[in-house]
């Protein structure tokens, strides 16, 4: 599994580092050669360097927007980094990280926050002051709850706990009012209650939990396109689930579910229905299929 989130924060850093125009914003590697540079710098890797501390002339920087710090020893996030407050991407995956300090908050323009694969048991409350940011990866850490914080930025669009140890998840998630992607999967949620939604999430992934049922506010999520509930306790989907108006996928696989309600042949947009692993009967699925001859399903 770590591994796998490795690879999908080098993913991520790829993605990031496309969005930058690598002529006008050339990346430099070395601190010298950024402070002798005679264009102002604005991109800053020191990826896999194997440091245990950031050079503290960084912070003569001042104009950096993007700092990829990712695969070092860092055991903490040294302060020079929040004097640097024209940081739109940071990413510090990989490290030996415990905490955020409060200074965080210093970074109002951050957009985008990626902290993966550290040893983070808690998310400081003063992350909430980042108010513009849109992205924060927090996968493979210690977290045992949801980040209230998380539910304070109404601007968030994506939010990444793949691999933690959350099991409690407070019901104020429809807050987060811009949350198009959540990733939930691998974690210990055995129970989401009546958990509300965002209106505008169109990812969801929960699979490879503990969940028993899937809520029924989840259903009202007509702008859900992506569904992945796989490897769950999952015994049944309620007749609710055709409020999915506009689901184009849905993965059920590896449940203890044995039967579908009808009204999921009302789900038209639905292309993928995936049920492997599900003691469900052939005559059940030939009957699945008959009802919805648009959709490819895998049993």
């Amino acid at each position: 599994m770590k591994k796998l989130v490795l690879l999908i924060s080098i993913l991520s850093i790829c993605h990031a580092k496309a969005q930058i125009d690598p002529v006008k914003y050339p990346t430099f590697t070395n601190i010298d050669e950024a402070l002798s540079s005679k264009k102002t710098v604005y991109s800053m890797s020191f990826r896999e360097k194997g440091l245990f501390n950031l050079p503290p002339q960084i912070s003569k920087l001042n104009a950096l927007f993007f700092l990829n710090i990712m695969g070092n020893k860092l055991e903490k996030m040294d302060q020079e980094i929040f004097t640097l407050t024209e940081l739109e991407i940071l990413n510090v995956n990989e490290n030996s990280i415990k905490y955020i300090p409060d200074e965080i908050g210093n970074l109002k323009k951050l957009h985008t926050f990626s902290i993966n694969l550290n040893g983070l048991t808690s998310i400081n409350p003063n992350v909430a002051l980042l108010q513009h940011l849109k992205a924060v990866h927090l996968d493979a850490n210690n977290l045992n709850v949801f980040p209230e914080a998380l539910m304070e930025i109404p601007a968030l669009e994506e939010i990444n706990l793949q691999g933690n140890q959350i099991s409690i998840i407070a019901d104020r998630l429809d807050r987060i009012k811009n949350l198009k992607f959540l990733n939930l999967s691998e974690n210990q949620i055995n129970d989401l209650g009546n958990l509300s939604f965002p209106k505008q999430l169109k990812y969801l992934e929960l699979q490879q939990n503990a969940i028993v049922k899937l809520p029924e506010n989840l259903f009202k999520a007509k702008n859900l396109e992506f569904l992945n509930a796989s490897d769950n306790h999952i015994t049944e989907i309620s007749s609710g689930i055709k409020g999915l108006k506009n689901i184009v996928s849905m993965n059920l696989a590896n449940n203890d579910l044995k039967d579908l309600p009808a009204e999921i042949a009302q789900l038209k947009n639905l292309k993928t229905l995936i049920l492997t692993g599900n003691p469900i009967e052939k005559t059940k699925i030939e009957r699945l299929k008959n009802l919805m001859p648009d959709t490819q399903i895998y049993f």
